[in-house]
């Protein structure tokens, strides 16, 4: 007799449909046979789900269980499909046709019958909801994450025994139920604030600029300044994520089994910070069987990347493509994937390798080659990439010992962020991109007009400072930012200035 289930199978950060068909037949012992491209992972099901029949005291038949994955040129990993499985040769032993054309299942199975946490709950819900399946059978603590979804059932399997009467009628299990706002609401808050960071104001003003316009961002100054302390009060200032951006961001998590067991979903923006020894396919994602990196990680959040000249350079030159496109596609014999990778970038250096050129107070004992050598690991192109670079310095004793707390708090500055990008969203209903920093050249030409006054600064500082076409472009985006945080309609000739400014650290630094 044929048995059927639904599960699912990842691929990327997607999910597609599984069937899974256990054929019994008569033989003198027990014997069970996986097919449909399954590998080591899903291969060893056979023992565990044995295993874990056996101690739930449910009957599994004598004779040979053929288990098909199907579609059968999809490759088929983890241990997800233990449930599924299990559930299916149960039934094949019976003396009914079993088939629940309503229902999709996934969950890994313990010797003893417990069902345990799988990866990428997420998007098997979303899958599972696109293909008109109503129910879903998920590990009890995967419940909450796949509950996000609107429209399927969720229901907590806690052991096989349990699915299997559920399957009967003989028990009944509440679906799973999630109060969605509540949720979005009780998570959205971060253990840090601006209000802490003493001194640097401009820097704050260069970082809330960012924000606004979802710009990349350089930091240069000595060790010790608060670089990594602005960075990380960086999401403090942006824009709550949409719910649509909250699911594509945890569907990345969730493949690779970073969620936090307690949150089950990301409703804050993501802050990654690989160490500089990371490799490229760590960054970029890849492996031998392809998964997200850090730029995928930080999708609608940040990525900093702290001591950038002690990254190698070409690690640091996989990053130009998603930069600019705000997708990875991984190439593979078997294939390509493509994971989003629309961040920010966040970077912070020292101006020197001991960090103290330029310092007033601490003498530099670097010689001028090794400076030199120090700034060239930083490409030109990628440097380019990067709109806005700010000096910070060290913040005077007075400012670092005073009680009184004179910086802004992150909600004030993210009230100004939120009217700024709520300008750009106007702008740009029609098209893709959302913030001004993803305008393509059609765009700063249509929205990036300049006065006559603005325009001559623009011009002098392109031959003064020898910048190429794309510093041109960005210098117009981030003027346009400025312009936006300011709710003028009009680029204004100071705006232009101060976009220039932010530009020319690295032409002082590394001509």
């Amino acid at each position: 007799m044929i048995t059927r289930l639904f599960s699912a199978a990842l691929r990327g950060i997607d999910a597609q449909e599984v069937e899974v068909e256990v054929n019994a037949r008569g033989a003198d012992k027990p014997v069970v046979m996986i097919v449909g491209l399954p590998d080591a992972a899903v291969r060893e099901s056979s023992q565990r789900v044995t295993s874990a029949i056996g101690a739930s005291a449910l009957r599994l038949g004598d004779g040979v269980k053929t288990v098909n994955l199907a579609p059968a040129d999809l490759k088929k990993e983890g241990p997800s499909f233990d449930l599924p499985i299990a559930l299916a040769m149960i039934a094949a032993s019976g003396t009914k046709p079993f088939c629940e054309d309503d229902c999709c299942v996934v969950g890994e199975l313990g010797l003893d019958g417990t069902v345990r946490a799988v990866k990428g709950i997420l998007s098997i819900a979303l899958e599972a909801k696109r293909r008109g399946r109503t129910r879903l059978f998920v590990p009890e603590a995967n419940a909450p994450e796949a509950a996000v979804i609107e429209g399927i059932e969720v229901f907590p399997i806690r052991n096989l025994k349990q699915a299997w009467d559920f399957l009967n009628g003989d028990i009944i299990i509440p679906p799973f139920h999630l109060d969605r706002r509540a949720f979005f609401n009780s998570h959205r808050t971060y253990e840090v604030d601006f209000d802490e960071v003493r001194g640097q104001h401009h820097v704050k003003r260069a970082l809330e600029v960012a924000a606004a316009g979802g710009h990349n961002l350089l930091m240069m100054g000595p060790p010790g300044t608060g670089k990594s302390m602005l960075a990380k009060r960086i999401p403090t200032i942006m824009p709550d994520m949409t719910e649509g951006d909250a699911i594509e961001t945890t569907k990345i998590h969730s493949i690779t089994g970073l969620l936090d067991p307690k949150r089950s979903f990301l409703t804050t923006r993501p802050f990654r910070a690989p160490h500089h020894t990371i490799s490229d396919a760590g960054l970029l994602g890849g492996g031998s069987n392809p998964g997200p990196g850090e730029v995928s990680l930080a999708h609608h959040g940040v990525l900093f990347l702290d001591e950038l000249p002690e990254f190698r350079r070409q690690t640091l030159e996989v990053m130009r493509q998603p930069l600019e496109d705000g997708h990875v596609t991984i190439s593979r014999a078997a294939g390509s994937l493509t994971f989003p990778s629309r961040f920010m970038l966040v970077a912070a250096m020292n101006p020197c390798p001991c960090g103290y050129y330029g310092d007033v107070k601490r003498q530099c004992r670097c010689s001028p080659r090794q400076i030199e050598t120090y700034r060239q690991r930083i490409s030109g192109p990628l440097l380019d990439r990067i709109d806005l670079h700010v000096e910070v310095p060290l913040v005077d004793f007075r400012e670092l010992s005073s009680n009184t707390n004179s910086g802004e708090k992150s909600e004030v500055i993210r009230q100004r962020v939120i009217a700024a990008r709520a300008i750009q969203l106007e702008r740009f209903r029609s098209f893709s991109n959302t913030t001004n920093a993803a305008m393509g050249s059609r765009q700063v030409r249509q929205h990036c007009q300049l006065t006559a006054e603005g325009n001559g600064y623009l011009e002098r500082a392109m031959e003064e400072m020898s910048f190429s076409a794309r510093a041109h472009d960005r210098i117009l985006k981030v003027a346009r930012t400025l312009a936006d945080l300011a709710a003028t309609a009009d680029i204004r000739p100071n705006d232009v200035l101060e976009a220039i400014q932010y530009r020319s650290l690295d032409r002082k630094l590394f001509s």
